[in-house]
């Protein structure tokens, strides 16, 4: 017999979601007529209904919410949700790389949608939104004429779904490498096969304000410039522009000779990229005793999980520290983490720690989070990951 698409789970669950959260956990479900993949009604132990969402028979993550409403979800009402959230993007006209869609921030549990010029690079995250892949691929295709969709989908999350890790052009021919815009400034990418779907772009408009933050520094002039985990550079390429000197670091040399390339590309000679680790280099930088103007920390996630939380704590405010004790008086630290587990009053205290230890008086400038392409869903903490603070030495 067929399933019904009929998902029952307790109060817990039913709660959650009428609070605002888009996921039900399986220890909060009661009894499913469903196989995984699909689009399901869910109710509560009483019948009351609850919304549709998207089951999944592996993860932990069982229920995923698209909708408190009753009604029928086709092919052109995922059409409409993603051509609203499209719409929801306000982008400069010197830019052409953004999220286009961003899963649960957009209502679109587990989608992601990345542009980079003319390329669309899809996720599908989930069961269900795997299942519907091809109509997503469709969609996208009609809606915003790419001239190719990549599919990324070797993101190690979708292990916990049972599916295979892919990586492949579903539409169209796609070049290995993509020449983009970001504030006017030229980067090569490659969404086949770089990080994430070929680059940072959660970070996009915090490089603007770490380039007018410079502007605090050295009367109006932002003076030298340090870029910690550079990645391709795209920090380091903003601060040029205000700054005399700007040295980026990696420990990839694949990061290293990819923002060499897109200095280069800029005609920008200001910028030294250095293959390094950033923890010894910073200690290497205050033995010489090097000082700076500016500092970037863009670390990589240092807490993936609950677990690794204390020793990413450790490592958060060793790099704090150690940035802080290379700092001018009247410098400007821009410090990021982009580790949902480590929130942004626990971000603060770290930084905060650091300035103690290194013997600083530290003022916060400004708080900010990920770009407005990667909007936060009130209710869903799990949407709010990056936090980037901009402080300045006294």
């Amino acid at each position: 017999m067929a399933a019904m698409n009929t998902v029952r789970v307790n109060k817990k669950g039913a709660d959650r979601i009428r609070n605002g959260h888009l996921w039900i956990y399986r220890s909060d479900v009661v009894d499913v007529d469903a196989d995984g993949g699909s689009v399901v009604t869910v109710r509560d132990e009483r019948g009351n209904f609850i919304g549709q969402a998207l089951y999944s028979d592996a993860s932990q993550i069982t229920l995923r919410f698209v909708t408190q409403s009753n009604e029928e979800i086709d092919p052109a009402w995922w059409r409409r949700r993603l051509v609203e959230a499209a719409a929801r993007r306000n982008i400069t006209p010197d830019t052409n790389a953004y999220r286009l869609i961003y899963s649960e921030g957009d209502l679109l549990p587990s989608l992601i949608v990345d542009r980079y010029n003319d390329v669309l690079v899809l996720q599908t995250l989930s069961q269900g939104t795997d299942a519907l892949k091809a109509t997503f691929t469709e969609i996208l295709i009609e809606e915003f004429q790419p001239r190719a969709v990549i599919e990324r989908n070797d993101a190690r999350v979708r292990e916990l779904e049972g599916l295979p890790l892919i990586s492949s052009v579903v539409y169209g021919e796609a070049p290995e490498e993509i020449e983009i815009l970001q504030h006017g400034l030229r980067f090569v990418v490659s969404p086949s096969a770089g990080q994430k779907t070929g680059s940072f772009l959660d970070q996009r408009e915090n490089r603007l304000a770490a380039r007018n933050a410079a502007l605090l520094t050295n009367d109006g002039r932002g003076g030298r410039a340090l870029d910690c985990f550079t990645f391709n550079g795209a920090f380091a390429l903003h601060l040029a522009s205000v700054c005399d000197e700007v040295i980026g670091i990696d420990i990839s040399g694949d990061a290293v000779a990819a923002a060499k390339q897109n200095a280069q590309l800029n005609e920008l000679n200001n910028v030294e990229f250095r293959e390094a680790n950033v923890f010894d280099a910073l200690r290497e930088f205050e033995t010489r005793g090097e000082r700076f103007d500016v500092i970037v920390l863009d670390p990589p996630a240092f807490a993936k999980n609950r677990a690794s939380l204390n020793s990413a704590v450790r490592g958060y405010k060793e790099i704090n520290l150690r940035a802080l004790k290379l700092l001018n008086a009247g410098g400007v630290l821009v410090t990021c983490t982009c580790s949902y587990h480590v929130a942004e009053d626990l971000f603060l205290e770290i930084v905060d720690q650091a300035a103690s230890d290194a013997h600083r008086r530290v003022q916060v400038v400004e708080k900010r989070m990920q770009a407005s392409d990667h909007p936060v869903l009130l209710g869903m903490p799990e949407t709010y990951y990056l936090k980037c603070v901009i402080t300045r030495v006294l």
